[in-house]
């Protein structure tokens, strides 16, 4: 059976209940985990060691938190008061911990899913978008990586163009994959509002639901904005559900025709900021 797992955050407790409740077996079973792997809850170390002990039956993404952590490895920024990375910055296995983030990936394609941590632009389909994170995929195992991450930061450059090149591309790319929300029709982002659907700021809109989309008529499921809630379309899962705020941390079974939502009560409860 195959599973789509949102937003963990640091969540170990709530994840080993998930998998508790699923029934999750290695040699039987594959999870996809849409990113943001460690961040606010109290277990981010143990979520690593949990999810890299399963190898190739658990299929992580990068969100936008598990790229702050290269960052603040790297020396670009220093640990959020709120985070709870300083564990694996000091663990004995910090390098290799390390080193296999750098070899997850920013979207995949599983399932008759596109998988993504936040969305896409309106100008990229399915493969532009499978296309443009094996740029920074690639980037994250090359001598590029402490250039980039020191220049990762910021909101520009604004609508995409394929003439982009160096790291206002890569910077482009990674704020699409990883913190998209609301865009206007034309591709630029908002990286502002954090509310849910019905919170868009003047011409700006939900990023699915901009009429037109390159992506329109994928199947896509994506975590990054808990304030979204569960959404569950034929064609759309939005599974961040907020584990780390006190919500839930939702599965969704997606193999044979057949969809399943699980999901667990997280007692975490952190105050967003």
């Amino acid at each position: 059976m195959h599973y789509l797992i949102g937003d963990v955050q640091g969540c170990c407790d709530a994840l080993d209940r998930l998998l508790a409740e699923i029934g999750f077996s290695p040699s039987r079973d594959s999870l996809h985990v849409l990113g943001d792997l460690v961040a606010r809850g109290p277990a981010s170390l143990r979520t690593l060691h949990t999810l890299r002990a399963m190898g190739g039956a658990a299929t992580c993404l990068l969100g936008n938190h598990d790229l702050h952590l290269l960052a603040v490895a790297e020396g670009v920024h220093p640990v959020h008061p709120r985070d709870t990375i300083g564990e694996i910055l000091t663990s004995p296995d910090r390098e290799a911990l390390l080193e296999w983030l750098c070899h997850r990936k920013l979207a995949d394609r599983a399932h008759g899913w596109l998988l993504l941590h936040a969305g896409v632009v309106p100008q990229w389909s399915a493969d532009d978008a499978l296309a443009r994170a094996a740029e920074i995929e690639a980037l994250l195992t090359s001598a590029e990586l402490p250039h980039f991450l020191h220049r990762m930061y910021g909101n520009t450059p604004g609508p995409w163009s394929d003439q982009l090149t160096g790291v206002e591309r890569w910077r482009f790319i990674v704020n699409t994959l990883t913190r998209i929300r609301f865009c206007t029709d034309g591709g630029v982002m908002d990286f502002v509002t954090k509310e849910g659907a019905g919170h868009a700021p003047p011409g700006y809109r939900p990023w699915f639901e901009v009429p037109g989309r390159a992506s329109a008529g994928t199947p896509i499921a994506f975590g990054h904005w808990s304030t979204l809630g569960l959404r569950n379309q034929p064609d759309l899962l939005a599974i961040d559900t907020g584990c780390v705020w006190g919500g839930h941390l939702t599965a969704v079974r997606v193999d044979g025709g057949r969809r399943e939502v699980i999901q667990v009560a997280c007692e975490q409860a952190q105050v967003p900021g």
